[in-house]
């Protein structure tokens, strides 16, 4: 029986339509790689509830619920488990965003962002976003 596995993303987009990523640190699973911020959907948490959790325990920034619309999702067999990751647009928050979890933060357009080594599960994620 495969475990179905969510986790939530936010594509943090500025006044001048750049794009948040962040670096998984070394020592973390897929080391290295860029991807966007957030994580894992905990029982009895709502996607948004999760994603405003996450990003001011890896970012430091406060984001309200009703500050995240649904883009899309990515599907991803991992093994035993089947990752559901699902990716919020974001124009508003509170604070700057921190690279507390990340080893990096980069800013850039969907073009420049397509050219970083990120997870299978990202890059339909940014390519939504560039179409």
């Amino acid at each position: 029986m495969t475990v179905i596995f969510p986790v939530v993303a936010a594509a943090l987009i500025d006044e001048a339509g750049h794009i948040l990523m962040q670096r998984r640190p070394e020592g973390k699973a897929l080391a290295g790689l860029w991807e966007f911020p957030g994580g894992k959907v905990e029982c009895g948490e709502s996607p948004e509830a999760a994603l405003c959790r996450e990003l001011d325990e890896e970012l430091g920034i406060i984001v309200a619920p009703g500050d995240l619309s649904p883009v899309t999702f990515a599907s991803q067999p991992l093994g035993d488990r089947h990752m559901i990751l699902m990716l919020y647009r974001c124009r508003r928050w509170s604070g700057d965003p921190q690279a507390l979890e990340a080893a990096e933060l980069r800013w850039g357009d969907a073009d420049s962002l397509a050219a970083l080594p990120m997870p299978a599960a990202d890059v339909p994620l940014l390519a939504a976003l560039r179409s």
